[in-house]
């Protein structure tokens, strides 16, 4: 199966930090699967490293209160481009993201705390109907 895949989870330095988050099970993962790279936020026109950005609502604004929703939204449509486009039949994504977060994201009042809710790619893959995976989720893949 092909897959759309966070890049940060894969090592990529994209993470709004500069960091990535590799996830040790990426390697199973590639091995059964072919994995797309995405990084929705950089697709989107923002810069690594960038200032960390919550959902509020529809909208997605960072720390200091600049609305990058517009960002956040063009990053989402090209990464669903390209997972219709190469036929991913499936995403792993980043919890807790704004974009790429699954089931929980941050309340978009930093203060670390999580609400129900998903990033902005992560809803629109699913608006799609592409099945949506969060890291915590990957096993579900391996079997």
């Amino acid at each position: 199966m092909k897959l759309l895949v966070s890049a940060c989870l894969l090592g990529c330095r994209c993470r709004y930090d500069g960091a990535a988050k590799p996830h040790p099970a990426m390697e199973a993962l590639a091995e059964r699967h072919t994995l797309v790279p995405v990084c929705p936020e950089q697709l989107g026109g923002l810069s690594t490293p960038r200032p960390p950005a919550e959902r509020q609502g529809d909208r997605v604004v960072t720390e200091r209160g600049a609305d990058v929703t517009e960002q956040y939204c063009r990053g989402a449509a090209e990464a669903a481009h390209l997972c219709t486009l190469l036929g991913c039949q499936a995403a792993v994504l980043k919890e807790r993201s704004p974009s790429c977060g699954k089931g929980q994201v941050y309340d978009g009042t930093f203060s670390r705390t999580l609400t129900d809710g998903n990033g902005v790619t992560a809803d629109l893959l699913a608006e799609m109907g592409i099945p949506v995976y969060g890291e915590s989720q990957v096993e579900e893949l391996l079997k």
